[in-house]
């Protein structure tokens, strides 16, 4: 009547296994990381054999300590950018209609992200506006439907060219979104473990990276713009005050001191066009960054060579010239190297950095904590006193409440975080204190179940039913009212998880993972030990 077939015993005790082998490596395992020259993670456990799991549970930043930032992103500097960039186009289609609109002057404005063109034929200005206005482009975000990129006005012979508020809004959305997956990138690229990278409100990024040393260290991976253009020379000069002239800018050379270069300010290819950057050296041994073009960048960069042999060609990276070489040759294939006074280090980094993209606008950093480790120590300490006390406690309660089968109850409990802490490890879950709580919270939940199950078998027993009956319809039904209950507690920790950010995400993972085994823990192995027992004793009575 009682009894339980072998698959099925065998697949518990199998699972319950697993769950051990998955979550003792955090018991053995030294938690020693290293990032850069500080210490983090190595993944070695001394006496640990090698083919035997050996994923840890990673613990967050509260835990661990680490770098907090929170960047705002500087969308307004995309404006000019995409506005400099519209010039050429621009350019080139009044050039077909000279004859209608006269000469072209782009001229001087305040405002970098509007463009202000000066005709020669007052009169040709509509025509003007017509051919400006066929540069449009739908605005590609749904709250800019059937919108336009651009406004183009004029007022005399000056048109005044600017980006539409929709096109600003979409541009703010693409900013931020790019910015973030970049900035993921540029530290999934150094190996850190579990950061938490995401968007708060319309222009600012919340960045935690646990066991990285400061905030400083992390700024330096991720406040570099990385902006890489290739733009033609129009000459070199040695003061910043030379006039450049529309459409010109002058930047300062990285590696020379006093020497600047006037450059025309749309680049012919730019860092965004990047499908490889690796560290390398030179010809002469020196550390160097070669790069490979995609295809639109190979044959941009093959045509401007080809057609400019003698000409120097500057390398830009964030508003500074890394070297200016005169071209010898056409350069086909699209790739190259760059050059300069690099240390290997950072050829490393600027590979790096170039790899991840660049970001599309500038980051101000308007919070910076770094959290030491010691306080982390503290959480856990105090994580763990509060679990031994809960487990101790409901020990002790299900004993004094239900004998024998209290202590079965009480194996299973065991049981229970050990899976807890064995599936946090196969997903690399990250533990935060908020998630520490979740763990003592499944351990006060997890005998809930085993109560309603006991609760039942005692009804079934006053009704003189035999022993073995009891506790079949004692398990058969209480399910109904367990499945109900964990099913309610699962779907808020699901809700939890997929609306909460950061600590509320860290206590609806272990939530939701401690209702699993808490489930599984009180239908199948309780149930399997209370089997085992009874075939083996055949009891006339029970004392639950």
């Amino acid at each position: 009547m009682l009894q339980i077939e072998l698959w099925k015993k065998v697949a518990i005790w199998l699972v319950v296994v697993a769950g051990l082998l998955l979550a003792l490596p955090n018991a053995f395992y030294n938690r020693v990381e290293t990032y850069n020259d500080s210490v983090a993670a190595t993944g070695e456990g001394e006496g640990w054999p090698s083919f035997l799991p050996s994923n840890l549970v990673n613990l967050g930043l509260d835990l661990r300590g680490g770098a907090h930032l929170l960047a705002e992103v500087r969308v307004q500097d995309v404006y000019a950018t995409r506005m400099q960039s519209m010039w050429p186009e621009i350019r080139d289609r009044l050039r077909d209609a000279r004859a209608e609109v006269g000469t072209i002057r782009l001229q001087d404005s305040s405002d970098p992200s509007v463009l202000q063109i000066r005709i020669g034929e007052a009169g040709g200005v509509d025509r003007a506006v017509q051919l400006i206005e066929e540069l449009a482009r739908p605005v590609t975000s749904l709250t800019g439907a059937g919108a336009t990129d651009i406004t183009v006005s004029a007022q005399g012979d000056v048109i005044t060219v600017q980006l539409s508020e929709a096109e600003k809004l979409a541009t703010d959305d693409r900013t931020v979104r790019q910015s973030l997956e970049i900035i993921r990138r540029r530290i999934d690229e150094v190996g850190t473990r579990e950061p938490t990278i995401q968007r708060q409100g319309t222009d600012r990024i919340l960045i935690q990276v646990p066991g990285v040393g400061s905030a400083a260290e992390l700024k330096d991976i991720i406040g570099t713009t990385a902006q890489l253009t290739f733009q033609p020379v129009i000459s070199r000069t040695s003061s910043a005050d030379t006039a450049p002239g529309a459409g010109n800018e002058v930047l300062p050379s990285l590696d020379e001191q006093g020497v600047y270069y006037v450059l025309e300010t749309a680049p012919v290819v730019s860092g965004e066009e990047l499908v490889d950057a690796q560290p390398s050296f030179d010809q002469n041994g020196r550390p160097a960054v070669s790069f490979r073009f995609n295809t639109s960048g190979a044959r941009k960069f093959g045509d401007y060579t080809a057609n400019n042999i003698g000409n120097p060609f500057a390398i830009v990276l964030d508003g500074e010239v890394i070297s200016a070489p005169v071209i010898q040759s056409h350069i086909p294939g699209g790739s190259g190297i760059i050059t300069g006074n690099f240390s290997v280090e950072e050829s490393t980094n600027l590979a790096v950095l170039l790899r991840a993209g660049a970001l599309p606008a500038g980051l101000d950093f308007l919070e910076e904590r770094t959290i030491g480790p010691e306080l982390g120590a503290d959480s856990i300490e105090a994580g763990k006193i509060a679990t031994t006390v809960a487990f101790i406690a409901v020990l002790v309660f299900m004993v004094a409440s239900y004998g024998l089968f209290g202590i079965f109850a009480n194996i299973a409990l065991m049981a229970n975080v050990v899976l807890i802490f064995g599936l946090l490890s196969l997903l690399g879950a990250t533990l935060t204190l908020p998630g520490i709580a979740g763990i003592v919270l499944t351990i006060g939940m997890a005998v809930d179940a085993n109560v309603l199950v006991f609760e039942r078998i005692r009804e079934e027993l006053k009704t003189a039913k035999g022993p073995a009956r009891a506790i079949q319809l004692g398990y058969e039904k209480a399910l109904s009212a367990i499945i109900d209950a964990n099913i309610t507690t699962f779907i808020t920790a699901v809700i939890l998880y997929a609306v909460g950010s950061g600590p509320v995400r860290g206590f609806a993972i272990t939530l939701g993972l401690g209702i699993l085994t808490s489930v599984f823990t009180a239908i199948y192995l309780t149930r399997l030990l209370i089997v085992i027992w009874f075939q083996r004793r055949r009891p006339k009575t029970l004392e639950v």
